[in-house]
């Protein structure tokens, strides 16, 4: 079994009841994660070399490998609506609201055009295996409650995104667990301000059905993934990005309500 080298003690404290039932899934999500090793070596090289063109194309392979890997062993029915609204390259920052642990996997499946990483609490970045790889995609680990360490990470993140990386976060700054939406952190936008670089606000349903409604792991889920148009940040007034956070977050729960009342269902 591979599930106790990659999880961590919140997910195993959260599936302890039901730990027979998550065996397997467990086993799965672990083996998507090993199965994308061969790409360790090369990413990492080409980091060294700084040649982020490569190092790009690289993470988006084992991104993509891994998330349809597990899409597929879920047999998720993943429904992105306006897939027009995906941007063909980076970098950009994708502000989602956060229902589930499938959220990760779900983006990993969708975004294949270009990279993408995530904005991850510390604890995360310190499951073996797993959080390595957060880190080997460039993705962040924010260290809550400690304000010098988060505004370097704040730091970090624009460099990554002045690099042509690009990002998801989850400004809620934790999963909802439901078909609701917490209050958005105006903090959370700091990055894609102090990079310049756009916001594509995107509106996630369904993914808590795979685990966290139950705490079993559940096959066959339908998730809608929707697609909002691009905003600029570069060239916004003062008085714009004061409140640019919250003409996301009504975006993005506009995007849900219309989702919940069905304007998207699929008839086939």
């Amino acid at each position: 079994m591979f599930y106790g080298t990659i999880v961590s003690d919140k997910f195993l404290e959260e599936t302890k009841l039901k730990l027979f039932d998550n065996i397997a899934g467990f086993n799965a999500i672990a083996g998507a994660v090993l199965s994308v090793s061969e790409y360790k070596k090369p990413i990492d090289e080409a980091k060294a070399a700084g040649d982020f063109d490569r190092e790009r194309e690289l993470i988006v392979k084992a991104a993509n490998q891994w998330g349809d890997r597990v899409v597929d062993y879920f047999k998720a029915d993943i429904n992105v609506i306006h897939p027009e609204n995906l941007p063909d390259h980076g970098p950009v920052v994708y502000i989602c609201n956060h229902q589930s642990y499938a959220d990760v996997l779900t983006f990993f499946h969708v975004i294949r055009k270009h990279q993408v990483s995530f904005i991850a609490k510390d604890a995360l970045g310190k499951i073996p295996v797993f959080g390595d790889w957060i880190l080997r995609t460039r993705g962040i680990c924010i260290h809550r409650g400690d304000a010098r360490a988060s505004l370097q990470t704040i730091n970090e993140g624009v460099e990554y995104l002045k690099q042509g990386f690009s990002l998801v976060i989850f400004p809620e700054g934790t999963r909802s667990r439901s078909s609701e939406i917490g209050e958005f952190k105006a903090g959370s936008f700091k990055l894609a301000t102090k990079a310049r670089v756009p916001i594509v606000p995107v509106t996630i349903d369904g993914g808590y059905k795979t685990f966290e409604e139950t705490g079993a792991m559940t096959k066959g889920v339908h998730i809608d993934f929707m697609v909002h148009p691009a905003i600029e940040t570069a060239g916004l007034s003062r008085q714009e990005l004061a409140g640019l956070h919250e003409k996301v977050e009504d975006i993005v729960r506009s995007g849900l309500e219309e989702i919940l009342a069905g304007k998207y269902s699929r008839t086939e």
